[in-house]
């Protein structure tokens, strides 16, 4: 795991042309203390953004896709939060990539950001060091909140 090379991600004064952003948070249910702290971080993004978001909650990470297909339309950015840990069958591969190409495609598709804070893990403390909680070296609920969030602050920059 590796946060080397990781931008700079902070939202406080972030200039988003005096349009209010809206933003819709849809989280996965498995992994509950995981998922407790993804959105832990995804919330601390939107309050530093000043932002006050929709928050969907799902059953699994494969209902993501179809979650922010529904959403996209309807907000300036979604951030999609999931965990899918590694077990000794095929399952987790299905899942993860259903997740990626139909988050990718849900975006690509609506031209709406779409913040990718879906953690695929061999093992349980992966997910764990990733989520944002006490002692976690990463903050990936923050940060994918901060990815879709100044997605949305240089593509209005640009005039699109």
């Amino acid at each position: 795991m590796s946060g080397h090379g990781a931008p700079a991600t902070n939202l406080s004064g972030i200039k988003l042309a005096g349009i209010p952003v809206r933003l819709a948070i849809v989280a996965a249910s498995w992994h509950t203390e995981i998922m407790d702290g993804l959105i832990a971080g995804a919330l601390r993004a939107v309050e530093e953004g000043g932002l006050e978001p929709k928050l969907i909650r799902v059953p699994g990470s494969f209902e993501l896709p179809v979650a922010a297909a529904r959403l996209a339309p309807h907000y300036d950015a979604v951030v999609a939060l999931g965990v899918v840990i590694r077990g000794g069958t095929p399952h987790f591969e299905y899942v993860c990539s259903a997740a990626t190409t139909g988050l990718t495609e849900v975006s690509v598709r609506t031209g709406t950001p779409i913040g990718f804070g879906v953690l695929t893990c061999d093992t349980e403390q992966q997910g764990l060091d990733r989520a944002g909680l006490p002692g976690s070296s990463e903050d990936k609920g923050y940060e994918a909140t901060a990815a879709a969030v100044l997605t949305v602050a240089e593509l209005r920059g640009a005039g699109v």
